[in-house]
């Protein structure tokens, strides 16, 4: 078969078909008396064989190397030619989330456009110092797209950092609530407490009701977080989270000071038998609820000795006397550090 009569039937052109012979892949088998090219059935497979392993995006060198080589075995070639393809598709996905990013920023000049790119390059510093500079003028008159800065946060471990992405959070304006929210589903422990301690630094009712939701995560340190953010703002929905956070040891000195935070500044409401709280919180009604965990007998001795601590900074005449109460407890140290809660609460 003549190279034409290849080309027509193969889809390779007669132009690289001649460039498989200079490389050497493809050697037509014969020549007719005139001289001309003939290819025979092996030729022809081979052709084939090439054009495949070209759709695998094999180099034509890689290929050549397949063919003649007995020891290129193709499970090895397989797998080089995957971590390939992964590593272009993140370069390539890594590409279109910046383009995406610049779209939001909506940069009105090529100026803008490249101080939005040197901003986003500069998050991604391995300097602590560009980071932080980078993430204090993301508000600028092109800030930073919300996307970009959610993203330096949930994966910024310094603390100094951490904090300037909060604050440029805070005022880059919608969008940060929902995507912090989604990533407290993520696999990493890290990047849920990140998230939960960036969303309980912004402001306002949506960020409230996104805690809210945190309380029931199945992740301790992020129930945690969201209710010592809740307790501070106010919010009563927190109390069944900070006891249990006293009672288990888990923050339960900030715990504690959220219900005073809660006791204080809490007008209202109205507790049931059980010490649970209805409606606004009460210094009463969470001193109730304290002290209904102390008389349960499935409380341990050390989370009694928390417990009673943390009645020292509730207000009212329930927290007093329990405390007086609690000077004549059989555990000796409950009874100690009741004593000594009540004398300095009798001094001030």
């Amino acid at each position: 078969m003549l190279i034409g009569e290849v080309a027509r039937r193969s889809g390779v052109s007669a132009r690289m078909l001649r460039h498989y012979e200079s490389l050497g892949l493809v050697r037509p088998s014969g020549r007719t008396g005139s001289g001309y090219r003939e290819y025979r059935d092996d030729d022809i497979r081979r052709i084939f064989h090439i054009e495949s392993l070209r759709s695998l995006g094999l180099s034509l060198r890689e290929i050549g190397r397949a063919l003649d080589d007995p020891g290129f075995t193709p499970a090895r070639l397989v797998g080089d030619l995957m971590e390939q393809t992964r590593a272009r598709i993140a370069a390539e996905t890594e590409l279109l989330t910046r383009l995406r990013r610049i779209d939001a920023a909506e940069p009105a000049s090529w100026d803008d456009a490249l101080q939005v790119v040197a901003l986003l390059q500069a998050l991604g510093s391995a300097s602590k110092d560009i980071r932080q500079r980078a993430a204090l003028s993301s508000a600028d008159e092109v800030p930073v797209p919300v996307e970009a800065l959610v993203e330096a946060a949930l994966g910024e471990s310094e603390t100094n950092v951490a904090g300037a992405l909060r604050w440029a959070l805070v005022r880059s304006g919608d969008g940060g609530p929902e995507l912090l929210a989604r990533a407290l589903a993520s696999p990493s422990p890290e990047v849920r407490e990140r998230a939960v301690r960036t969303l309980a630094a912004l402001p306002g009712e949506e960020v409230a009701d996104r805690l809210r939701d945190a309380l029931d995560h199945s992740d301790p340190v992020v129930r945690g977080r969201a209710a010592l953010a809740l307790g501070t703002r106010g919010e009563a929905d927190a109390v069944p989270e900070l006891v249990a956070m006293i009672v288990d040891g888990r923050n339960d000195t900030d715990a504690a000071d959220a219900l005073a935070v809660l006791a204080t500044t809490a007008d209202g409401g109205a507790t049931d038998p059980s010490g649970a709280v209805g409606g606004t919180a009460t210094a009463d009604a969470l001193a109730a609820r304290l002290v209904a965990r102390l008389a349960d007998p499935a409380t341990a001795p050390a989370s009694r000795g928390r417990l009673t601590q943390a009645l020292a900074d509730i207000p009212g005449p329930v927290a007093s006397r329990a405390l007086a109460d609690l000077t004549e407890d059989e555990d000796r140290a409950v009874s100690l550090t009741a004593a000594y809660l009540r004398h300095l609460r009798d001094t001030r």
